[in-house]
Order: structure tokens, then C-alpha cells, then sequence
């Protein structure tokens, strides 16, 4: 595309181009002019991306909107016909949307002028025949453009040439197949009737055998007949399409169609075109019986079979309730329920979700027809595989119904849960469960069973649906109706209620029942109150659990008409009525009182619930609760009354802490939620007794009872349960596949590696007294045992291994049952949790908060050791936020009272665990409590000792004590004095530089104290690479605004005098480094001296430095040079920037190293092997030849230099080589500039003038000179010869070009006399 594009271009700007073409030189030269944003639109146009194709679009109509008579119009509609035959197939629809978007934009360009400018540039009579296939895609492209503008169908003219081009491309079925076909119709569906009466006799053959011959000739046909039919009866006479002979042909079209939209996956128009024809001739139950089920289904053909999946989809809006009847209980429905349990893999194809869309779209367009939408969605439930239907029991279609609909359906449901009509289900079999001989499988009680539990399911969702819409009726009485089956049954019916006067065809079983009780649970979720929101209460104010107690109470007062499964005793009746009592107590309480109230009277409703499941757990519950929530209520009076004499909190609070304990220790969610919003209502009342309850949970080595409170969790796995049977028993099949391999290997373990000794013994004892057997009947031992010997032995083995294996598996239940318990334990203390995780967002200024650092960091560390399985992994990640929210809450205790001392023994306990953890981890949990801790006692914990000091001292700058808020540095400084030792000479310490510098940002007094231990260890006998890390924070710290407003300036000078003086103590052996510590600690140090140096300049400190700039220049030579800087760059680039600091600058370095000649005493060897490799060996060679004459003519020159005035050519050579030799002298030739530039005795105090005449020697082309020189005297330069020139060795030649190169890099014009200079010395060098 880009090669026809760049070709289109070249045309249209080209002169000859443009002399073909025809236009005039200003257009041509505008063309030329166009800007690249122009043309980007095009290539922008073919890209993939929708949003960048339809952006490109738009920008480009505008842009020719604002020149429509421009050469732009006529440029664009060329490159948009020229991309419609490009070779990529994904940019011609592009090109041909873009066309007709612009066709549509302006519509004074004539259509026939476009669709013949398409036949011109695609035509399919001159094309080669390797471009036949873009061309009539773009002849297909360029008409459905002209159709996709709107116009074609205004324009007669246009639309005859294009249908007469379309039934062209129709010919070559092997490149566009049934696309022109396709096209043709869809733009005859537009046209008018007159328009299509006069087109008909053209485009349809009045054939029948032309018309069933492809799916286009048929859609073409229903067309004519649904639009112009007198005038397709004219042509062709009276056609039944639905007749015995042309049934077959009908199937055959549809295979076809079906075919077609295989990767489209829609559904053909043909198809529900046939079902118009169908229903408008009153023949659609022959269509759907013998076309649609007795054919395509018959053919074992998928695609066919998605047609009709589909074509029952479409249909539903168009049929009345007995076609819905007739599709809906037939061989398809049962084939697509077949579909819904067996496309379970991942790759296989799903049709369900699209027939969900099906139904829904139905639901919502009838609205206003509740009898068709009940019919619908009841016969879709009544798809069944052996009892179960296949439909999901959360399915949100129904969410559509209209509430008629709704309560029918929910009235069908109920009494197909009561009398189950399986004669009206249209239930099936697959495959593998017809191969299966099971009877038991094929029972009515399993396929009740199985219904049952799916409608009761099905109920609870329904609810969960309807809940936000307030369908008060439906969800009473879906939770009347699970609550009675689940733990009443009839005596006697009654009108009272209703539930007592339906009666089961089947009786409904335990496990039903179960089922039952577990789902009303869920629904208690659903329906039950939530604390921190508005509570979900019905139209008459009460709450849903309010209600339940209610009817509850009314099934308990009528014993004579109903029964509960599990009767109460006279103990328990008597907490029931406590509890209603209470109830009404709660009810009439004040108004300050009501939010906890509420929160009492929610808790009593779902223990209450609770008492029908669980009677003896409950009734204690119901009696301890009672009492809290008197005294609770009673606790206001009693403290305005006696303050002083009930100094402690209420008892109470222990008691109901205990209760929600309790609770929590049961498998349901609605009990964490109503543990967790009642707490949150209490926790401002926790004395520490209850949160020690709390913290024993969390701690295993306190809680050795916790098991008793642990119960299993058999309600939500019953509950869980409720989805598709078989798919759950293959679970439990895999599940329990993956146990037995669990218990094998644990088995194969206990036999390999537990066998003790004395079954050892007992084994050898029964084999020597098998052989003893052998014996006693007179047998020698070498011949073989008789048979009764035999059996005696193989019966004392087998009862001995039976024994063995009775043992081994006592011991393998015994780790099931250990690892069950652990499991619901961890489970426990993640529920236990929320209690912590409510006190900690609620009451995080009250001091008992503080007593929860240490059992949290206990639960971190013991799983952070112990994290293996996902629920460790959860109890960690939940237990860490907690932790996390603790520490970073803006509000923190404020009055520990008498708990001052205690807290400093926890910082230095804390601080002490974080030194000697294994884990970095571990260790910045525990550091971050003592951090917290710090922030507690500076932000008031002892404000009446803060007071007086103040008022005694009223300084301007605080200091001591005062600075640090309430801090005791005596206290504080030794434990992170010892820490910060620790963490500077142990190898492996946990603790890190950064929790280090988070201590001193928030504490920079007792950064103050702290520093001189970390300047003790910057020299000294500690390792390099606690060295280092002490410069690093140094290096981190000096720099900070806090840690300088904590000293004086005298103080601050000494300060930073006493680090200098360290650091430069390091840097004495700089460049030595042969360790990885040891190349840290110089780079440390090297960046702690930048510190520095940048605190003295900015502060204007008076330090001096010259010992400093001594050392430094000492070390110069020491630092990696040539090839080895390589490695060391980021040493350098520091040195030197401290350097720049005392006024040195850094020599500038060259590509190589080698432009300084090399000395005359300099062996050839050393030279070559420098040099090795910078000139071919042939150049090599050719020198060699002069070496002979050259000395001779040399030394005259040599000779002579001092005495004769130097030449002007010779005097361009010293001014071309005094910078060179200035600033690229190596190392190892002459000392460094920079050594040289100043003596070791002058002071460093002034660097400005050192700097200024650094650069004025540079200026003059001299090397830098030290001050106790004299200013005007050079360097000697006595060993160099005057043109820098050694001889003509092909060692000294090297130098002599590179250097002479590099001057020329620097000066191009060098250039020309350097070429005359080397030409005169080579012809020197000729001469005899």
C-alpha cells in the first residue's frame, strides 16, 4: 500500500503527473505545499484501530470542508479509490468507509463520476491477472461505499450501474463467494417498491430451482415477497415454498446459511426471514417440526444446530403462548439443554450466555405481557437433566419481569417444591449417564431430590435480586416459606397460616431440609440489617429479622397445628420469651440510647433465629446477652449517680465480648458482619480484661481451649452445594482422589520412616515361631515348612500387619485431625480479627491500643515463618493492614497516664527484637512500633511534666527535653544508641539505613545524640562496609532543615569540621580498594565529602580545607587510569567533583590517551605495546625503510635548536602542542596539573584566586604552576626536542599522528599544513 500511495503521490505532484491530468500550475504548486498532516490522514485511515480510522475520518472531512474547491477534494477522492484495492485486506473497508463518509459530506459530487473513476482505476477487463482479486474487491468496496453514503438508492442512474456491476462480480465466485449476492440485497431492501418492481425482472430468474439454490437467491425471493408480492407472483405464479418436495431443498439452504456465518456466530436474515413467511401463511408448526427439528437437528451438524438455537431466540418476541408452548416442549429445547451440561471445557463453545441475551431482550420487550414472560421463563426452567434443571440458580433475566410475572413465577416454584410434576418436565439424559446401569440413578426420589434443592435456591437469588426493589411481598414470602420447611412441619392445617395448608406430594427428606435451613441462612443475609448504612426495613418501619421473630413466635404459640423438628424445652421457651421482652424494653428506649439499641436488638433477633437450629448453644447466649444489654443501658444513671465509686468499666462488656467470641467461632458470615457491627458499638466501653479475651484468640500459647469454641463449617458447604450436582460430584470425586494420594503417600511415609522396634520384634517373633512350628513336626530346618506351618505363619503375619496398618492409620487421623484444627483455627483468629481491625479505626486514641502492638507483631512474625498455605498467607495480609493502619493513623493515644515508664521499656524491648530478627522485614515491623511508641510519649503523654518545664523556661530556642515534645532523651539515646553500635558492627544485622533515617526525620534531637556514634565509625577498626554505611548516613542526614535548627552555629562548625576530618582520615587510602566493601566505602566517603563541601559553601562556614586538597592530590595518582577507569567512572566522577569544590578543575579527557609524545629514554617496546594495533603493519613497514637516513638530517636540527631563533612553522607547532601538553599529559609522563597547581604548605582558604589563575595559565597555553614558583617561568620541557619529535622510528610516529590529529579535531586549519609538514618529512627522510 505505501509503494501505490507514494505512486499516487508522484503522480499528482509530479510535473508530467500533472501535465496528464490536467491541472494548473497553482494547484499543482499548492499540492506540493500541502502540509504533512494532510497526508497522514490517509495512512491514518488504514490502521487497525477503530478509534484511530474514525478519528482520521472526521479530521479529514473537516479539513476539506474548510477547501471544498481545492486540488484537495480531487486528491483525496484519488487516494481513497487507489486504497480501495491496496493488498492488505484490512485497510479496503477502511478506504471504503472513509469514501463514503465523504460521499455522504458532500453530496454534490455526482455518483456516477465516483463509481466510474472505481471502474477506470480497478478495470476488470485490463487488469493482470495477479491483481484480479484486489481489483474486484475494490469494485466491491467502491459500490457498497456509494450504498453506505445514502444516495444510491436517490440516484437511479447510479443504482442500475452498480447492481448491474454487482451481478459482474457475481461471476467470480471463487474470489468474493456470495459477498456481491449479500450486497445486492441488502441495497434492494432499501430501494422503493416502484424502484424494486422495475429492478425485480432483472435480478431475479423466474426459476424456483435458481430461487432454493443458494441462501441469496432465497433471501432475494423473500424480499420480493414481502415487499412487491403481486409483482413477484406476476413473474414467477404461485410458489409454496413450504411443500412436501421443497422441504428438503429448504433444509439444505439453511445447512448452507449456517455455514456461512460459522465465525460470525449470528444468526442468517434467510432464516428468520423463512419464520416471517411461516407465521404470515399460518404454516409454522410444519415449519418447525419438519424443517427445523425433523431436519437441520437430524443433520448432526453444530452450525446447523446454533441456526436453530438461535432462530428459537429471535423467535420468542413473535410467537403467541401456544407457539411458545409448541417450541418450548419439542426435540430442540431438549437438544439445547443437552448443549448447556456438556459444553463444560474451557475451549468449547457456550451458547447459554446467548441465549440468556435472547431472553432477556424478550423480557424487557414484553413487559406489558406477564402471561407470555411467565410461559417463557417457566419452560426454560423446566429443562432438566435426571431432575435438576440446567439453568443456573442465579439467573438475571428475571430481574425483567413484571411483577405479575414475578409472584406467578414464584407461586410455580413453590408448589413445584411441594408437588413436583416431573411428567412436565422436559427432562433428558446424556450420553455417559445413559451408559450408566445405576438404578438408583434413574429414580424419582434422586430427581426430586435434586429439584427441590435447585428451587429453593433459585427462591433465595430471587430475593437477592429483588432486594433493592422492594418487592415486600415476594421476599416475606419466600422467607416465610424456607423458614417453616426448615424447622416446622403440619399437625393440622389452618388458616392462620398459610404455609400449614400445602401439603407434599413427596415427603420432603432430611438432607432437604438441610438445604433448606442452610439457604434460609443466606437469605437471613441478604434481608438482614446493616449498621453502618440505613437498616433495610420493610414499608411498615420493622426490620426483616423483626418480622421473622414475629411469625416465628405466631408458628410457636399454635402447637396444636405445627410442630418443630426440634422442640424447646421449658428452659428454652422461657430465654424466648426473655427475649421478646426484652425486645420491647429496647423499643422504648431514649433517643441517645437508640444507635446502640439497634445494634442489641439486631444481635437478639439473630440469636434468636439461631435458637431453632441450635437450642442448647443459643438459649445460654439469649440469657448473657440479656444481661449485658441491661446493665449496658443502666450503666449512664449508674455513673452520673457514683462516678468514684465504679472507678472500673462494667462487667459487662467481658460477658459480651465472650458471646461475640462465640459467635464468631460459628462458620456463617451474617454472624462476622452482626459480631462486627455490634462490637463497634461496645468497643468505646472495652475494659482490658475483654481485649485480653481478644488477644488470648490471637495468641495459641495462651488459648489451649480455643478448640472447644472451634466448630465445622458443614452449613456453607451444604449451601455451597446447591449448584449442579454431577459438576459438584466430580469435584468431590477429584477432591477425594487427591486425598487418597495424600493419605497413600503420608502412609508410604509412616511405613518407610515410623516403623518402630517393637514391631520389628514382634514380626521376627512370629517368623521364628513359624519355623519353630516346622520343627515340632519333625522336620529339618533346611527342608520347607508343611502346609499347616504355612497357613499357621501366613495367619499370625496377616493378623500382625493388620494390627500395623490399624496403628499407621490411627496415626494418619490423628495428623487429619491435628491439620483440620489448625485450619479452623487460623480461620477463627482471621474472624477474630475484625474485632481488632474495629477498635483500631474506631477508638485508635484510646490507651488499650497500645496493647496491641506486640500480639500483632507476635502473629506477623510466626507467620511470616510459617506462611506456606493461602489461609496463613490471609491471616498475615490481614493482621499487617491492621498493624499498618495502626502505626500511620493521624490520631494516636494522647493520655497513658501512669504508663510512661512501661512504654520506654517496650520502646527498648522493641528496638532490641528488631536488631536480633532474621528477617529485614520482621525487623521494620518491630521498628516501626517503637517509632509509634516515640510519637505516643512526644505527642503528650506526659503533659503535666511538659508544663512546668515551659514555664520555667521560656527561651527563644527550645532545647532538651523540650525540643523532643515529652521525650526522655536519658531514656531513649542509650536503646537506639545500642541499636545504631548493632547495626555498625554486626555482619548480618536485620536493620536497614532507611529505618535509621525515618528515626532521625522525626526525632532530629535524638538524631543530635546519635550522630557522634555514627561519626565514631566512619574510621576506625570497623569493617569497610559499616564505614560505608555510615557515610551514607551522614550523608543522608547533615543535609536535613530539622537536624540544623537542633545546633548552634559554633556546634555546627565543630560538627562538620569533626566529620571532615574522619572522611579525610578514609581517604588516605582511596584508590587502594581491592573489595567490593572496600570500593563502597570509598565512594561513600567520597559522596559524604560532596555533602560537605556543598554544607560549607552554602553555610559560608569557615573550615579550612587544606588538608583536604593535600590528601586528595596525594591520591591522584592512585585513582584507575587508561582502560581500568572503565569500571571505576562513578570514583572518578566524584573525586573530581570534590576537586572542582577546592578550585581544581578536571582535565578534559580525550577519545585516547596517547596525544602526548612520548620521551626519548622511552623504550620501543613499551611504546609498541601501548600502541599496539593503532596502525596497520603495512604502514609499519614502509617507516622502517627510513630509519637509516633519518638521524642524520635530524640531528642538525636538534643541534642547532637552541641558538637559532625558532622558525615560524616550528613556533605554529609549540603553540599547537602547549595545550595538548597542558591538559593531556598522562599520569605516568609528568605530574598532574592539578598536583602541581598548588603546594601542600599553601593554606586552601582562597579558591576563587587559585581557580582564576588556574584559567589564566590555560589561556596562555602553560601548564598550571604552584604559587612558590615564579609566575612567569614554564615548566621544563628539556627531555622533549622542539618539534616534539623523538626520531623517525615507527614508534615515535605514532604519537606524533595521533597528536597531530587531535589538534586537528580541534582546528580544521591545521589541517592542510599537518599534510604539507608529514609530506616534507617523508621526502627528508628519501634523500640520499
Amino acid at each position: 500500500m505505501a509503494e501505490m500511495e507514494s505512486r499516487g503521490l508522484a503522480e499528482s505532484v509530479s510535473p508530467g503527473g500533472a501535465a496528464r491530468s490536467g491541472p494548473q500550475p497553482a494547484d499543482r504548486e499548492g499540492l506540493l505545499k500541502q502540509s504533512r498532516e494532510f497526508l497522514d490522514f490517509f495512512w491514518d485511515i488504514a490502521k487497525p484501530e477503530q478509534e484511530t480510522r474514525l478519528g482520521a475520518t472526521e479530521k479529514l472531512l473537516e479539513y476539506l470542508r474548510a477547501r471544498p474547491q481545492g486540488s484537495e477534494m480531487k486528491y483525496a477522492l484519488k487516494r481513497l479509490i487507489t486504497g480501495l484495492g491496496v493488498g492488505r485486506e484490512t485497510a479496503r473497508p477502511c478506504y471504503s468507509l472513509a469514501l463514503a463518509q465523504l460521499l455522504q459530506s458532500f453530496e454534490d459530487i455526482p455518483l456516477c463520476g465516483v463509481l466510474q473513476q472505481i471502474q477506470e482505476k480497478h478495470d476488470l477487463q485490463k487488469v493482470k491477472k495477479a491483481m484480479m482479486r484486489p481489483a474486484l474487491f475494490a469494485n466491491l468496496f467502491g459500490v457498497l461505499a456509494l450504498f453506505q453514503s445514502g444516495r444510491l438508492v436517490k440516484d437511479s442512474e447510479a443504482l442500475m450501474k452498480s447492481i448491474k456491476l454487482l451481478q459482474t462480480l457475481a461471476q467470480h465466485y471463487n474470489h468474493l463467494q456470495e459477498q456481491p449476492q449479500k450486497a445486492l440485497v441488502d441495497i434492494l431492501s432499501e430501494v422503493p417498491e416502484a424502484t424494486l418492481q422495475a429492478i425485480l425482472p432483472k435480478v431475479l430468474k423466474a426459476d424456483l430451482n435458481s430461487v432454493l439454490g443458494s441462501p441469496e437467491h432465497l433471501e432475494l425471493f423473500l424480499l420480493a415477497q414481502q415487499k412487491v408480492p403481486e409483482k413477484l407472483k406476476e413473474l414467477m405464479g404461485p410458489v409454496n415454498l413450504f411443500s412436501d418436495e421443497n422441504i428438503p431443498r429448504l433444509v439444505s439452504v439453511l445447512k448452507t446459511a449456517a455455514s456461512s456465518v460459522k465465525k460470525e456466530r449470528k444468526l442468517p436474515a434467510v432464516a428468520l426471514d423463512l419464520l416471517r413467511l411461516s407465521l404470515q401463511e399460518g404454516r409454522f408448526a410444519r415449519f418447525w417440526k419438519e424443517v427445523v427439528e425433523q431436519g437441520l437437528l437430524k443433520k448432526q451438524f453444530w452450525p446447523a444446530s446454533y441456526l436453530c438455537f438461535r432462530l428459537l431466540g429471535a423467535a420468542l418476541p413473535l410467537l403467541s403462548k401456544e407457539q411458545l408452548a409448541l417450541v418450548m416442549q419439542g426435540d430442540l429445547i431438549r437438544h439445547f439443554g443437552e448443549h448447556t451440561v456438556t459444553a463444560k471445557l474451557p475451549n468449547q463453545f457456550k451458547f447459554a450466555p446467548e441465549m440468556n441475551e435472547y431472553v432477556g431482550a424478550f423480557l424487557e420487550g414484553c413487559r406489558d405481557d406477564p402471561e407470555r414472560q411467565l410461559a417463557v421463563v417457566v419452560a426454560f426452567t423446566c429443562i432438566t437433566n435426571q431432575g435438576l434443571p440446567v439453568l443456573p440458580t442465579f439467573w438475571r433475566v428475571v430481574r425483567s419481569l413484571n411483577p405479575c410475572a414475578l409472584k406467578g413465577y414464584v407461586a410455580w416454584l413453590r408448589n413445584m417444591f411441594l408437588r413436583p410434576d416431573l411428567d412436565s418436565l422436559v427432562d433428558f439424559s446424556t450420553s455417559n449417564q445413559k451408559k450408566a446401569q445405576d438404578a438408583s440413578l434413574h429414580g424419582p426420589e434422586r430427581a426430586v431430590f435434586r429439584l427441590r434443592k435447585w428451587v429453593i435456591l433459585r427462591l433465595v437469588s430471587i430475593v437477592d435480586a429483588l432486594h433493592a426493589e422492594k418487592e415486600d411481598d415476594v421476599i416475606e414470602d419466600v422467607a416465610r416459606f424456607c423458614f417453616f420447611h426448615s424447622f416446622f412441619e403440619t399437625k393440622k392445617p389452618t388458616s392462620q397460616i398459610p404455609e400449614t395448608e400445602q401439603q407434599f406430594s413427596f415427603p420432603l427428606e432430611s438432607r432437604t431440609r438441610e438445604v433448606v435451613g442452610s439457604a434460609f441462612f443466606s437469605l437471613l443475609q441478604t434481608i438482614s440489617t446493616q449498621f453502618r448504612q440505613v437498616p433495610e426495613q420493610t414499608q411498615n418501619g420493622q426490620p426483616w429479622t423483626h418480622r421473622l421473630v414475629q411469625f416465628a413466635d405466631l408458628l410457636l404459640n399454635h402447637s396444636r397445628n405445627v410442630t418443630a423438628l426440634t422442640p424447646f424445652s421449658t428452659q428454652q421457651r422461657q430465654a424466648w420469651d426473655r427475649m421478646l421482652q426484652t425486645l420491647k424494653e429496647l423499643e422504648a428506649c431514649s433517643p441517645e440510647a437508640k444507635a446502640k439499641a439497634s445494634a442489641f436488638q439486631h444481635l437478639l433477633f439473630l440469636v434468636g433465629i439461631y435458637l431453632f437450629k441450635s437450642p442448647a448453644e443459643s438459649s445460654d447466649l439469649l440469657g448473657d446477652i440479656q444481661t449485658c444489654i441491661k446493665k449496658s443501658l443502666a450503666e449512664k444513671t449508674r455513673r452520673t449517680r457514683s462516678k468514684a465509686a465504679t472507678p472500673q468499666e462494667p462487667p459487662w462488656v467481658d460477658v459480651l465480648v465472650e458471646i461475640l467470641l462465640a459467635l464468631l467461632a460459628q462458620p456463617s458470615h451474617l454472624m462476622r458482619q452482626v459480631a462486627r457491627s455490634v462490637f463497634s458499638h461496645v468497643c468505646a466501653h472495652l475494659t482490658p480484661r475483654a481485649l485480653q479475651l481478644i488477644l488470648d484468640v490471637l495468641n495459641p500459647d495462651k488459648s489451649p481451649d480455643e478448640d472447644s469454641v472451634v466448630v465445622t463449617d458443614e452449613s456453607e458447604k451444604q449451601l455451597d452445594s446447591g449448584e449442579d450436582e454431577s459438576s459438584g460430584s466430580e469435584d468431590e470425586r477429584r477432591s477425594a482422589g487427591e486425598e487418597d494420594s495424600d493419605e497413600e503417600d503420608s502412609a508410604e511415609e509412616d511405613r518407610d520412616g515410623d516403623v518402630d522396634q517393637g514391631f520389628r520384634e514382634q514380626l521376627m517373633a512370629v517368623l521364628q515361631a513359624g519355623k519353630a512350628l516346622g520343627a515340632a513336626d519333625g522336620e529339618d530346618d533346611d527342608e520347607e515348612l508343611g502346609d499347616e506351618a504355612m497357613m499357621a505363619l501366613d495367619q499370625s503375619l496377616a493378623s500382625l500387619f493388620a494390627e500395623q496398618k490399624l496403628r499407621i492409620q490411627a496415626r494418619q487421623d490423628e495428623k487429619n485431625k491435628l491439620r483440620k484444627e489448625k485450619v479452623l483455627r487460623r480461620d477463627f483468629q482471621i474472624r477474630v480479627l475484625d474485632l481488632v481491625e474495629v477498635r483500631v479505626t474506631k477508638q485508635p486514641e484510646n490507651p488499650l491500643v497500645l496493647e496491641l502492638l506486640e500480639p500483632l507483631l507476635d502473629i506477623i512474625r510466626r507467620s511470616m515463618r510459617t506462611s506456606s498455605s493461602k489461609q496463613e498467607q490471609d491471616l498475615l495480609h490481614k493482621t499487617a493492614r491492621i498493624f499498618t493502619h495502626l502505626c500511620r493513623s493521624r490520631q494516636c493515644c494522647h493520655d497513658v497516664g501512669r504508663g510512661v515508664g512501661s512504654l520506654y521499656a517496650q520502646v527498648g524491648r522493641l528496638v532490641q527484637q528488631a536488631s536480633h530478627q532474621a528477617d529485614t522485614s520482621v525487623s521494620l515491623y518491630h521498628f516501626n512500633a517503637a517509632l509509634y511508641l516515640l510519637r505516643v510519649l512526644k505527642g503528650g503523654a506526659a503533659a503535666s511534666v511538659c508544663q512546668p518545664q515551659k514555664k520555667e523556661k521560656a527561651g527563644p530556642k527550645p532545647k532538651g527535653p523540650e525540643a523532643t515534645g515529652c521525650l526522655d532523651l536519658s531514656l531513649v539515646t542509650p536503646i537506639y544508641s545500642s541499636a545504631l553500635t548493632s547495626f555498625l558492627t554486626r555482619r548480618n544485622s536485620p536493620l536497614t539505613i532507611p529505618m535509621f533515617l525515618s528515626l532521625f526525620s522525626r526525632h532530629p534531637v535524638l538524631c543530635k545524640s546519635l550522630l557522634p556514634v555514627v561519626i565514631q565509625h566512619v574510621t576506625g577498626q570497623a569493617r569497610p562496609r559499616h564505614q560505608a554505611q555510615a557515610c551514607m548516613l551522614l550523608q543522608k542526614t547533615l543535609p536535613t532543615r530539622e537536624l540544623r535548627v537542633c545546633f548552634e552555629d559554633p556546634e555546627w562548625e565543630q560538627l562538620v569540621s569533626q566529620v571532615l576530618a574522619q572522611v579525610v582520615e578514609n581517604l588516605r587510602t582511596l584508590g587502594e580498594a581491592q573489595t567490593k566493601s572496600e570500593q563502597q566505602k570509598e565512594l561513600s566517603s567520597l559522596g559524604l565529602l560532596n555533602t560537605l563541601f556543598r554544607t560549607v559553601h552554602q553555610e559560608k562556614l569557615t573550615v579550612d580545607l587544606t588538608a583536604v586538597l593535600a590528601v586528595l592530590q596525594s591520591q591522584q595518582q592512585k585513582l584507575p587510569q587508561g582502560d581500568r577507569a572503565a569500571g571505576s567512572s562513578r570514583l572518578c566522577d566524584l573525586y573530581w567533583q570534590a576537586m572542582k569544590a577546592l578550585g581544581v578543575q578536571r582535565p578534559k579527557a580525550e577519545k585516547k590517551d596517547t596525544k602526548q609524545v612520548p620521551s626519548v629514554t622511552q623504550s620501543p617496546v613499551s611504546t609498541k605495546r601501548k600502541k599496539k594495533g593503532f596502525l596497520p603493519e603495512t604502514k609499519k613497514r614502509k617507516k622502517r625503510k627510513s630509519e637509516g637516513a633519518a638521524p642524520e638530517e635530524e640531528s642538525k636540527p636538534a643541534a642547532s635548536g637552541g641558538d637559532q631563533p625558532p622558525s615560524k612553522r616550528r613556533r605554529n607547532k609549540r603553540k599547537a602542542q602547549g595545550p595538548a601538553q597542558a591538559q593531556a599529559t598522562p599520569a605516568t609522563k609528568r605530574p598532574a596539573p592539578d598536583a602541581t597547581s598548588t603546594s601542600p604548605g599553601t593554606p586552601a582558604t582562597t579558591p576563587k584566586l587559585q581557580k582564576k589563575k588556574r584559567r589564566l595559565s590555560q589561556v596562555h597555553g602553560a601548564t598550571p604552576v604552584s604559587p612558590a614558583a615564579p609566575a612567569g617561568k614554564k615548566q621544563p620541557q628539556k627531555d622533549l626536542p622542539e618539534k616534539g619529535v623523538s626520531g623517525k622510528t615507527p614508534q615515535s610516529a605514532l604519537p606524533r599522528k595521533k597528536a597531530r590529529l587531535s589538534l586537528v579535531s580541534r582546528s580544521p586549519n591545521l589541517l592542510q599544513s599537518g599534510a604539507k609538514r608529514k609530506q616534507a618529512s617523508l621526502k627528508k627522510a628519501r634523500k640520499p
